[in-house]
């Protein structure tokens, strides 16, 4: 494979890609194969097409396959023990009581959306996602049984908007390091735009999509049933459990970044102990573990019983895990065929502005290969020459780090394994999950590049 080189054009490639991903959704909506197979019938076929030498076939699929799981099945599997105890114990039910006690039923999904954006700043999308899951799911059957998408959207909706624009997430970061932008100013305009883009993104999008789609709670944690456990634990405590992934992972992040800057070594011992604790998986174990005692053993609960219940909670997301990691997989394939560097090629010399050129590089290679991280560093690779050259304010630069990525978060569709997630976990089918999510994603790459092109021109003027 490394002595492999691509001798087909931008042209065919694009046309491939697009062939793949109508064949996809030909074979799951009309024929209705399972998303699991149909992923790999295409990403195998697309291989022979796209030229990718046969022996290097199999470890594509099962490398990108593989790397894909190698994060969501640790994250989902582990997200689902912690989601199933916590509803299991009644801690669910009786913080979805209070939530709505205190916050009303209107007002609810606002709220959960504040507190999404405010895990979502040290917490990796897919981790804060799969970890409010069993509250926004509960919270959802509390108010409406038939309404998720109302309370799920806009939850999802924010951790996406800060793992697309705020550091430490490693988008803006890695950005910043290409174009030399300041990541002080980036965070700080990263968390201006954050809450706007969100609210009409995310809230706004939920309750406009709600109104329209009717979509039953999952019961990927088990259903709520209308007797209260005994001995339910206190909101509060379920809060307290909530609370210590974020802080675990928030000292990786925060000793990552103050290690970057040289003020802490990570040749010290007690640093990298941090740092694993905070690892997403490491911080879900330990919360996993934390529950077991809290809402398990502290209860009465004896190990046989909660070693049912957390069996219980795996296979439901077996299918998620299983449909995601054939996404990436997917992704894989059109990467290893070389479209993002044939359409970098072509798009390398735009003759428009930098931040519009950056920003359409990253959609284009966005939609053509599903990867929102190698969209982001290609397309910054690309129009950082032009920056570096550019007599541009510290402003100016952060506004074109996050105009970039802003580009690489366009339309996630069914060649991004963060499609699959979003949509199975919240029991949405393909099309359901191309009329909300993929929509959604639209709507905030294009309203967060609208924001940083009026940071753009305040940098100017300034």
């Amino acid at each position: 494979m490394d002595d492999w080189t691509q001798t087909l054009g931008t042209a065919p490639l694009l046309a491939i890609a697009a062939g793949a991903i109508a064949l996809i959704l030909v074979l799951i909506i009309w024929l209705k194969v399972h998303a699991f197979l149909a992923l790999i019938i295409v990403s195998l076929v697309t291989a022979f097409v796209a030229g990718i030498p046969v022996s290097a076939i199999v470890t594509t699929l099962t490398g990108g396959f593989g790397g894909t799981l190698g994060t969501v099945a640790l994250l989902v599997a582990l997200g689902a023990m912690l989601g199933r105890l916590i509803e299991h114990s009644g801690g669910a039910r009786a913080l979805a009581e209070m939530f709505v006690r205190i916050f009303g039923e209107k007002r609810a999904p606002f709220a959960l959306g504040i507190t999404s954006l405010v895990l979502g700043f040290p917490m990796f999308f897919d981790a804060g996602l799969v970890m409010m899951l069993p509250i926004i799911f509960a919270i959802a059957r509390r108010v409406s049984r038939t309404n998720v998408l109302l309370f799920g959207l806009p939850a999802a909706a924010a951790f996406s908007v800060m793992h697309v624009f705020l550091p430490p997430h490693p988008g803006p970061v890695s950005a910043s390091e290409l174009y030399g932008a300041n990541l002080g100013i980036v965070l700080l305009v990263g968390l201006i735009i954050a809450f706007p883009v969100w609210y009409v993104s995310g809230y706004l999008w939920g309750k406009f999509v709600a109104q329209r789609i009717q979509l039953p709670v999952p019961a990927l944690f088990g259903e709520m049933d209308d007797d209260q456990p005994v001995n339910p634990p206190k909101p509060g405590t379920v809060i307290a459990v909530l609370l210590l992934p974020m802080f675990l992972i928030f000292l990786n992040t925060g000793l990552s970044t103050l290690a970057s800057a040289g003020a802490v070594s990570t040749d010290d011992t007690w640093v990298q102990v941090l740092i694993l604790l905070g690892n997403s998986a490491v911080a879900l174990l330990i919360t996993v573990i934390v529950a077991t005692i809290v809402f398990g053993f502290r209860r009465g609960e004896k190990g046989t019983a909660i070693e049912k219940v957390v069996d219980s909670s795996l296979g439901p997301v077996a299918s998620v895990i299983l449909i995601t990691g054939a996404g990436g997989m997917f992704g894989a394939v059109l990467r290893a065929s070389g479209i993002g560097d044939a359409l970098a090629d072509s798009l390398g010399d735009l003759g428009l502005p930098v931040i519009v050129a950056a920003y359409i590089i990253a959609v284009v290679l966005r939609l053509a290969q599903g990867s929102a991280t190698v969209a982001l560093v290609t397309a910054a690779g690309l129009a950082a020459p032009a920056v570096m050259a550019g007599d541009f304010s510290p402003l100016q630069i952060a506004a074109i780090t996050l105009a970039t990525a802003a580009g690489s978060v366009f339309a996630g569709h069914v060649n991004d394994s963060g499609f699959w997630l979003v949509g199975r976990l919240m029991g949405m089918d393909v099309k359901t999950t191309l009329k909300t999510w993929t929509v959604q994603q639209a709507i905030e790459s294009v309203l967060g590049f609208l924001a940083a092109l009026i940071v753009f021109g305040i940098g100017a003027v300034i």
